[in-house]
C-alpha cells in the first residue's frame, strides 16, 4: 500500500462522519428550501410540492426579513469591535505586571464563556427589569429616571449587545493573551532603549504581532454574532415591537413555530450566503493588509 492509499484509509473515518452529520444534512437543507415543505407535507408527502426559488423569492420582498437582517447586522457591527476592543483590553491588562493573581484574573474574567446563556441571560432580564430590577433601583436611588431597558425598541438591542459581549469576551481574551506571550520581550525592550513611548509600542510592536490573530479571532466573532438566536429568544422573545427579531429567530419562527420548513430553510441559505460574503470581505481585507505591511 503506497503513502497515497494510507492517508485516505487514514481520512475514511473522519470523512464518512463530517459526510452524513454535515454534507448530507446541508444539501437535504438546500432541497427543503426549494419545496412548500409545511405542516401539510409532514402529514402526508404527497402534499410536498417543488416550488424551486419561490422561497428565497418571498422572503426578498417580505419587510420582516428585512428588517430581522438589518437587526442582526446593527449586532454585529457594534458587537464585534466592542466585543474585540475588550477581549484586547483584558488581555493587556492580564499580561501587564499590574495583574498579579493572573490565574484568579484569568479565571474570573473567563467564567461568562462557560456559563449556561440561558441561565444568565434569565438574570441579566431580571437586572434590567424596569419594575423591580437592580439597575433600575440603583438609579432611583441616584435620583435618575428608570428606563425601560427591555421594553423600549430603541434600548433592547443595545442591551442585548451589552449582554453578548459580556457573555464572550473571554474567549477571545485567552487568545490574544496567548498572543500577547508569544512576542518576543526583546522587541519591547530595544523599543525603550530608543525612546519609545507604550503608545508607539503597542502600535508599532503589539498590533503588527498580534494582526494574525485579530483576524482570525474577528472572523470567528464575526461568524458567531451573525447566529444571534438565543439571547433575544430569551431576553425580549424578539420584541418589543420586533425590535430585537434576528434571522436565525425569524427561521426558528417559520420552522418550529409556523412549521414553514421550506422557508426557513431558505433564511438559512439567505444568511449563510452574507455570513460568507462579510467573512470572505474580512479575508480578503487582512491578506490586502499583510501584502502592503
Amino acid at each position: 500500500m503506497n503513502k497515497t492509499s494510507a492517508a485516505w484509509l487514514f481520512l475514511a473515518p473522519a470523512l464518512l462522519v463530517l459526510g452524513v452529520f454535515f454534507l448530507l444534512p446541508v444539501l437535504a437543507g438546500l432541497a427543503l428550501s426549494l419545496t412548500d415543505y409545511d405542516l401539510y407535507a409532514l402529514a402526508d408527502f404527497r402534499n410536498l410540492r417543488f416550488v424551486g426559488l419561490a422561497n428565497y423569492w418571498m422572503l426578498l420582498h417580505r419587510p420582516l426579513f428585512w428588517a430581522a437582517l438589518g437587526h442582526t447586522l446593527y449586532f454585529v457591527a457594534a458587537g464585534v469591535p466592542l466585543s474585540m476592543l475588550v477581549s484586547l483590553a483584558a488581555a493587556l491588562l492580564l499580561n501587564s505586571p499590574l495583574a498579579g493573581a493572573r490565574a484568579l484574573f484569568r479565571t474570573a474574567l473567563f467564567a461568562p464563556v462557560v456559563t449556561t446563556l440561558v441561565a444568565v441571560a434569565v438574570i441579566w432580564r431580571y437586572l434590567f427589569n424596569s419594575q423591580y430590577g437592580v439597575v433600575d433601583f440603583v438609579l432611583a436611588h441616584l435620583g435618575l429616571p428608570s428606563i425601560d431597558w427591555l421594553g423600549d425598541p430603541h434600548w433592547a438591542m443595545p442591551m442585548i449587545i451589552l449582554f453578548a459581549v459580556w457573555k464572550n469576551f473571554g474567549y477571545n481574551m485567552i487568545i490574544l493573551l496567548a498572543g500577547l506571550r508569544a512576542i518576543p520581550p526583546e522587541l519591547y525592550e530595544a523599543a525603550r532603549i530608543d525612546g519609545a513611548s507604550v503608545w508607539r509600542q503597542f502600535r508599532h510592536i503589539t498590533l503588527p504581532a498580534l494582526g494574525p490573530i485579530l483576524l482570525m479571532t474577528g472572523i470567528l466573532t464575526v461568524s458567531g454574532y451573525f447566529q444571534l438566536f438565543a439571547e433575544p429568544y430569551v431576553i425580549t422573545e424578539g420584541g418589543p415591537l420586533q425590535s430585537t427579531v434576528s434571522v436565525l429567530y425569524l427561521m426558528y419562527q417559520d420552522g418550529f413555530k409556523y412549521w414553514n420548513m421550506g422557508t426557513a430553510s431558505a433564511v438559512a441559505f439567505l444568511l449563510f450566503a452574507v455570513m460568507f460574503a462579510v467573512t470572505a470581505a474580512m479575508w480578503r481585507f487582512g491578506e490586502t493588509r499583510e501584502t502592503v505591511a
